[in-house]
């Protein structure tokens, strides 16, 4: 197997790792619906629940005090032991130290009734295949037997071991088909190809069949490391690489024909809204109008963005301005950042209650019919 990617984002100043409290509240019995043990309902696969051990011994509940959970979180980070155990050298400290236990008390003191979960950057693949498609299954079925364990709290994106084209279509019918996860996560980049790269194409033709889900992360490519002497790459490259591979997604024509996936990307876009106007720009120019025959600004309001860690006034002020408020989704970026955090910051920014109610739940919803 190639060596290990070196990258420089241990210790990153835009995470703060997380400590589980020291002094929790009593917790409730868990609530199992009947609904749960249906086919397509909660209880993600069978054969995951047969091939993983139970996971976490913290028990769901509602916040004490407080009124039902109700927020959805679709940007929240799990990492499987097994996950730990082959990725270590590349992990930044807040995975290693992550567990089932730390991300429900979050959940809880947030107000979360359902997170959808998703395998954070280095990803699943690191260049050899084989290692990819044993790191991808293990991380999905570790995915899904979480949500088993803890009905209605988790869904779940699974993981694709690109660049691997065949082993990502393999994972797409495992994980739709028999996990019934809510869509897929990719990373903005692959080394040196960005999502909407014609490589690509036949997965993007799968999920698109499907009327997929499709969660984006970003990640650093290669051209991009260790450019700045004390800046890791989630500081600048995360929020650019978003915006290069939103650039890729339209300028090759991959939005526009493949008009059923559904794109979320992280972090508002990254830098997208300080560039969209001239991407509207680049958009008329004759090499690229042909790709982005409905303009620029009909894909980029197609789109959904989360806001983790935007979620003070700056942030959420670009992205309110570059789309509906029916585009934003509450995501926080657990374990990098607390679910309390967003709370605050977006309850002080000046959203209406049903502004605020849509992105902190009904935009889920409209994805993701099944978490009513």
């Amino acid at each position: 197997m190639p060596s290990a990617r070196r990258l420089s984002f241990h210790g990153c100043v835009c995470c703060t790792p997380l400590v589980a409290p020291s002094h929790r509240r009593p917790r409730a019995s868990p609530r199992v619906r009947a609904s749960a043990a249906s086919s397509g309902g909660r209880v993600l696969g069978a054969a995951a629940a047969s091939s993983v051990p139970s996971v976490g011994s913290h028990r769901d509940s509602s916040t004490a005090g407080a009124t039902k959970p109700y927020r959805i979180d679709i940007h929240h980070h799990v990492a499987p032991p097994k996950y730990i155990e082959e990725m270590r050298a590349l992990l930044q400290p807040p995975t290693i130290a992550w567990t089932p236990e730390k991300t429900l008390a979050d959940m809880d003191e947030a107000g979360v009734a359902t997170a959808i979960t998703s395998i954070t950057t280095p990803g699943v693949w690191i260049g050899d295949n084989a290692q990819g498609r044993r790191v991808t299954r293990d991380c999905n079925d570790y995915s899904a037997k979480l949500a088993a364990d803890h009905p209605g709290r988790f869904g779940m994106f699974a993981a694709l071991p690109l660049p691997d084209i065949e082993g990502s279509l393999r994972e797409i019918e495992y994980g739709l088909d028999t996990l019934k996860a809510d869509g897929v996560v990719l990373f903005t980049s692959y080394r040196d190809k960005w999502l909407g790269d014609p490589a690509f194409e036949p997965v993007m033709e799968e999920l698109n069949r499907r009327k997929a889900l499709v969660f984006t992360h970003p990640e650093a490519p290669l051209c991009c490391r260790n450019l700045i002497p004390g800046i890791n790459e989630a500081v600048i490259e995360y929020g650019t690489d978003t915006a290069r591979a939103i650039a890729r997604i339209l300028f090759t024509g991959t939005a526009y024909r493949f008009p059923d996936l559904r794109w979320i990307f992280s972090h508002g876009g990254g830098s997208l809204p300080m560039f969209a106007e001239r991407f509207a720009r680049a958009g008329r120019l004759p090499v690229n109008a042909p790709h982005v025959p409905n303009g620029v600004w009909a894909e980029l309001k197609k789109f959904y963005y989360d806001v983790a860690q935007i979620e003070h006034p700056m942030g959420l002020a670009a992205i309110t301005k570059m789309v509906p408020i029916s585009q934003i989704l509450w995501g926080t970026d657990f374990p990098f950042r607390p679910g309390s955090a967003y709370v605050k910051g977006l309850g002080e920014f000046g959203f209406s209650k049903d502004d605020l109610r849509k992105i902190e739940r009904d935009n889920a919803l409209a994805l993701l019919p099944r978490w009513r």
